[in-house]
């Protein structure tokens, strides 16, 4: 109990001691400025200026356009055209079906597997937004066979890793 009080102490007393910091004009010997300072008071005005300092940098970075330099982040004008485009395409996909199954009904007209009276230009693009099929998105075999194979090629690598850690 008393060697730790004793450390606390001497730690106590080189932090708090005063010293003096004087800068002098070499030549003349004159003095320019001195500071009375202690070790605690140098450590908290390192340790506030560091987080100043970093601090400002997380804001001038986060709220100007130099965050488009940082990997990962993207300008949002390209984000903006990115969604146009994606919506562009996914009219024209649109279009394009219907298109198709409009020519494929006047293909049936004309080759006479279709009367004319029945056709009509709204119900076939009725019938293209009904037939329309969900996708299945569930995994194939082959696909659940590589999954695991690359899964198991993982645990390999990791503990080849930790292995090579260890010595």
């Amino acid at each position: 109990m008393s060697e730790k009080r004793l450390k606390r102490r001497k730690l106590r007393k080189k932090l708090f001691t005063k010293n003096r910091l004087v800068i002098l004009n070499e030549d003349t010997f004159e003095e320019i400025f001195s500071f009375k300072l202690n070790l605690m008071n140098v450590f908290v005005a390192a340790t506030l200026g560091a987080i100043l300092l970093i601090s400002f940098t997380t804001v001038i970075i986060a709220f100007t356009p130099l965050r488009e330099f940082i990997p990962g982040y993207s300008s949002s004008k390209l984000k903006r055209d990115a969604t146009e485009l994606a919506l562009k395409s996914d009219s024209l996909t649109m279009a394009l079906q219907q298109n198709e199954a409009y020519i494929k009904s006047i293909q049936k007209v004309l080759t006479g597997e279709l009367e004319y009276a029945k056709f009509n230009k709204d119900s076939i693009l009725a019938t293209v937004d009904e037939a329309q099929s969900p996708v299945d998105l569930s995994p194939s075999e082959e696909e659940i066979k590589l999954r695991n194979e690359v899964a198991k090629e993982e645990k390999n690598l990791k503990s080849n890793a930790s292995k090579a850690k260890k010595k």
